[in-house]
C-alpha cells in the first residue's frame, strides 16, 4: 500500500521541521505501547504512522502528504473505537493523526456557546464548562472518551432524554476535509458536509474544532441504583420487564435517564434524575422502581458525572482488553414482549460464557433525541427508545464467550424483529453495517461522501462509501 515508508517519513517530517513527539512509524521503539495504543486487544493493528499535529494547518498538511504517497487516514480522539477505526480497524498501513494536542476551549458569555477543541476528553469537557458559568451540554460519561469521536458519531448520555444528543448541541465545526483544505461548516456554510459531519464525520473530514451550544447545568441530581445480588438472570426478567414499560413510557419525564445492567452476579438499575428529590418524588418514578436494596442520594452537577463516570468504569472500563460486543437498537413496536424477555433471560442462565467478565446493558433513549427530524442530520436512530450493548471480556477472549453474545443477539433479534444499531457501538462483525448505522440517511451520506471525499482518503472497514 502507498510507495513506501521512506517516501511518507520524509514528506511527515518536513511538517515536523525538527519537531519532536510530531510521529512514530512501526519502527519507532514502544510504538504499540505508547503511540498506537489499541483500546481492543483483540483486534490487531499497525498503522503506517500516527501522528499528533499541533493545529489545523499540519492536519491539512498530513493529509496531503497521506493523499500524495497513496495512504489512507482516519483520526483518533480519545481512542475508544470498539473496532480500533482510529488505528484502521484491523488494515494495517493506513495513518493515524491523533488529536490529543487539540486542547483549545473558551466561552462566548453573550451566546453560552463553547468552542472545544476536538482532542479534548469528556471528563475535562464537564469541567472547562462547569468553570466557564455553570454551563453545560448532553454527553456520555465515559471521562476517557474523546469529543471528536463521540460528538460526531451520535453522543448518547444519560442528559440525552433531557437535552438530545451532544451532536444535536453542535453549532459549527472547522474540518479539514480531503483536499488538504480547512474548512468552516454549519447551517449555513457547506450545510451538505455540517450535515453528514453530525454523525459520519470519521468519512468525511478530521474535526478539529467545534462550537457547541450550552445550558445552565442542573443544580440538583437526584441518582438511584438498585441492585439484584445472586440471583440467576431467569430471577430478574420480572423486573426487566417492568423497567422496560417505565423507560419507554412515551410520558416518562424527560429528565429521567436509566441503564439495566445484566452481569454474572444478578443486575444493576441506575437512574439519574435532573432536578430535586421533590420533583423525582412527585414524577412517579420512584413508584415503579423496585424500592429495596436501593441507593438514592441528591448530588450536585459535577458530582452526579463523577458517580455515573465511576458507575460506567465498572462495566466499559479505559483500559485496553481484549473483547467482543454486540448492540441493537429498538423502535417501541419493536420491543420484547414478557414472553420474550421470560425466555431469554432464561436461556441466559444455560449457557457457558467462557468468561466471568460478561455484562448486558440496556439504555434508554428517545426523549429530545426524537424531537429532531430523522433526516436533519446523519444520525439515524431517532425512533429508537432503546439499546442494547454486550461486552465480554476473556485473556485470552474465548470462541465461547464470543458464541455466547453471538446467541444471546440472535435469540433478541428473533423475538423483536429488529434492525439497526448505533455506530458509537461499531460491531466489526456486521455485513450490512452502513445499512444498520446510517438507515434511512445512507444513500444522502453516499452522496455527500461523493462530493467531499470520492477517493475515500478518509476510510475504515466500515466507513461510508461513495455514490457510485
Amino acid at each position: 500500500m502507498g510507495q513506501g515508508p521512506s517516501a511518507l517519513q520524509t514528506c511527515i517530517s518536513g511538517i515536523a521541521n525538527g519537531r519532536s513527539g510530531f510521529a512514530a512509524y512501526p519502527t519507532t521503539p514502544l510504538y504499540q505501547l505508547a503511540w498506537v495504543k489499541p483500546y481492543n486487544l483483540d483486534i490487531k493493528v499497525l498503522p503506517e504512522a500516527v501522528v499528533r499535529p499541533r493545529d489545523s494547518n499540519d492536519v491539512a498538511e498530513v493529509i496531503k502528504c497521506a493523499t500524495k504517497n497513496g495512504y489512507k487516514v482516519q483520526a483518533k480522539s480519545g481512542g475508544h473505537s470498539f473496532g480500533n477505526y482510529g488505528l484502521g480497524g484491523g488494515e494495517d498501513g493506513v495513518i493515524t493523526i491523533d488529536l490529543q494536542n487539540f486542547q483549545q476551549f473558551s466561552m462566548d458569555n453573550k451566546t453560552w456557546q463553547a468552542t472545544i477543541g476536538a482532542g479534548s476528553l469528556l471528563g475535562d469537557v464537564t469541567e472547562r464548562l462547569h468553570d466557564a458559568g455553570g454551563r453545560a451540554m448532553a454527553h456520555g460519561v465515559c471521562p476517557g472518551v474523546g469529543i471528536g469521536g463521540h460528538a460526531t458519531i451520535g453522543g448518547l448520555g444519560p442528559m440525552s432524554r433531557m437535552w438530545g444528543s451532544a451532536l444535536d448541541h453542535i453549532v459549527e465545526v472547522e474540518v479539514v476535509t480531503a483536499d488538504g483544505k480547512i474548512q468552516r461548516a454549519s447551517e449555513t456554510q457547506n450545510s451538505d458536509l455540517f450535515w453528514g459531519l453530525r454523525g459520519a464525520a470519521s468519512s468525511l473530514g478530521i474535526i478539529t474544532e467545534f462550537v457547541v451550544r450550552t445550558h445552565p447545568e442542573p443544580a440538583n441530581v437526584v441518582q438511584y441504583t438498585y441492585t439484584f445480588l445472586f440471583g440467576k438472570s431467569g430471577d430478574v426478567a420480572s423486573t426487566y420487564s417492568a423497567w422496560q414499560d417505565l423507560v419507554t413510557d412515551p410520558k416518562l419525564d424527560r429528565r429521567f435517564g436509566s441503564e439495566f445492567i445484566l452481569n454474572p452476579t444478578g443486575a444493576i438499575i441506575t437512574g439519574t434524575f435532573y432536578g430535586t428529590e421533590t420533583e423525582y418524588r412527585a414524577s412517579g418514578i420512584p413508584n415503579r422502581l423496585p424500592s429495596n436494596k436501593e441507593w438514592v442520594g441528591n448530588n450536585d452537577w459535577l458530582t452526579a458525572f463523577a458517580r455515573d463516570a465511576q458507575n460506567e468504569a465498572l462495566y466499559l472500563s479505559g483500559l485496553a482488553t481484549p473483547f467482543y460486543s454486540k448492540s441493537l437498537a429498538f423502535r417501541r413496536d419493536e420491543l420484547i414482549n414478557t414472553t420474550g424477555i421470560s425466555n431469554v433471560f432464561k436461556w441466559t442462565d444455560k449457557q457457558d460464557k467462557g468468561t466471568p467478565l460478561w455484562f448486558i446493558i440496556f439504555d434508554a433513549t428517545g426523549g429530545a433525541v426524537s424531537d429532531v427530524p430523522m433526516n436533519a442530520t446523519a444520525y439515524s436512530h431517532r425512533d429508537k427508545v432503546l439499546f442494547y450493548q454486550s461486552y465480554g471480556i476473556g485473556i485470552p477472549l474465548s470462541g465461547k464467550t464470543k458464541n455466547f453474545l453471538e446467541n444471546f443477539h440472535n435469540q433478541l433479534t428473533t423475538w423483536t424483529g429488529a434492525f439497526g444499531t448505533y455506530a458509537g457501538y461499531v460491531d466489526p462483525k456486521l455485513e450490512d453495517a452502513q445499512e444498520q448505522y446510517w438507515g434511512s440517511n445512507y444513500e444522502e451520506l453516499r452522496r455527500v461522501k461523493k462530493r467531499w471525499d470520492p477517493k475515500e482518503v478518509f476510510w475504515n472497514p466500515q466507513s461510508v462509501r461513495p455514490a457510485a
